[in-house]
C-alpha cells in the first residue's frame, strides 16, 4: 500500500515563508506542484491584493505559462514554508507521462472554467447586458466538515481512525478530498481525515444500481484503493457490502447501511 516514489524529487526546491514565486503580469516558463508548503494565489484589485486560493500538498499552478506562453495572471506567494516541485517547459511532457493524475486534473480544471464561462454568457444574454464577461477564477471553498449521519442517507462511511461519519445521499458519489485548483468538493469529503494528503482528490466512487452497492477506483488515482485488503482495479465497479473496509492509500473507512 506504500505510495509510489516521486519521480520528480530531483526538481524539489525548498522555499521560505514570504517567497514570491512569480508576480502578476510577469512572463514565465515554469509550473509548480506543492509538496509540503502552502501557497497563496493573489490578484490585484482596486484596494490592494485579494487571495483567490490557498494551495497545499498536491496542488499545481503556473501551468498557463507553459501551455500558452501567457503572462502570469496572478501572483504566487509562499505563506507557509516548505517544498515545491519546479517543472520547466522542457520536462513538462515527461511529468504528464509519469503522473497522469496531473493531466486529468488539468483537463477537469479547464472544463470547469469553460462551464462557468458558458453560464456567465447565458446570464448576460438572458439579461440583455452589453458588458463583458468576467473571467472565471479559482476561489477557496469553505472548510468542509465530516458531516453527521442522517436518516435519509442511502449508506454511509465511518472513519476507523476518528469515528467521523460520512453519509451518502446520491446514487453516484465521489470519494476523495477538496480540490482547491478546480473548486470541486467530493460527496464523501475526507480532507479532514487525510492530514498527510495522500488521498487523491477524486480517489474512488460509490455507485448504487438496482439497490446494490458498488465501489470503483477513479481514473488517475495514484496511491491505491483496497477493499477488504484486495486492491481494486482502476475504473472497475466492485460490489461492496455492509461492514466492508475500504482503504484509500492508508486511510481505512468502513462501509455501513442504515439499520444494519
Amino acid at each position: 500500500m506504500a505510495a509510489e516514489k516521486n519521480p520528480f524529487a530531483k526538481f524539489l526546491t525548498h522555499f521560505p515563508k514570504g517567497s514570491i514565486l512569480f508576480r502578476e503580469g510577469e512572463g514565465g516558463d515554469e509550473m509548480f506542484i506543492v509538496q509540503s508548503a502552502r501557497v497563496a494565489i493573489k490578484k490585484k484589485v482596486k484596494d490592494g491584493d485579494t487571495v483567490l486560493a490557498t494551495l497545499e500538498k498536491g496542488d499545481f499552478f503556473g501551468e498557463m505559462a507553459i501551455l500558452e506562453r501567457l503572462p502570469r495572471s496572478a501572483t504566487a506567494e509562499v505563506v507557509e514554508e516548505g517544498d515545491l516541485i519546479v517543472i520547466s517547459s522542457e520536462v513538462f511532457g515527461d511529468m504528464i507521462k509519469a503522473n497522469p493524475e496531473i493531466a486529468i486534473r488539468m483537463l477537469r480544471k479547464y472544463s470547469i472554467r469553460l462551464r462557468e464561462t458558458n453560464k456567465q454568457l447565458e446570464q448576460v444574454m438572458a439579461s440583455g447586458a452589453t458588458g463583458g464577461v468576467a473571467a472565471a477564477s479559482e476561489v477557496v471553498a469553505p472548510k468542509g466538515t465530516a458531516g453527521t449521519l442522517q436518516a435519509e442517507a442511502a449508506c454511509y462511511f465511518i472513519s476507523v481512525a476518528s469515528g467521523n461519519v460520512f453519509p451518502v445521499f446520491k446514487s453516484d458519489a465521489l470519494i476523495g478530498r477538496y480540490d482547491s485548483v478546480t473548486g470541486m468538493r467530493p460527496e464523501v469529503d475526507l480532507t479532514s481525515e487525510d492530514q498527510s494528503r495522500n488521498i487523491s482528490r477524486r480517489h474512488a466512487r460509490l455507485v448504487i444500481k438496482d439497490g446494490k452497492f458498488f465501489v470503483a477506483e477513479e481514473i488517475g488515482t495514484m496511491n491505491g484503493t483496497f477493499l477488504n485488503g484486495k486492491k481494486l482495479a482502476n475504473g472497475v465497479l466492485t460490489p461492496i457490502a455492509d461492514g466492508d473496509e475500504l482503504v484509500l492509500c492508508r486511510l481505512p473507512i468502513t462501509f455501513k447501511l442504515p439499520g444494519k
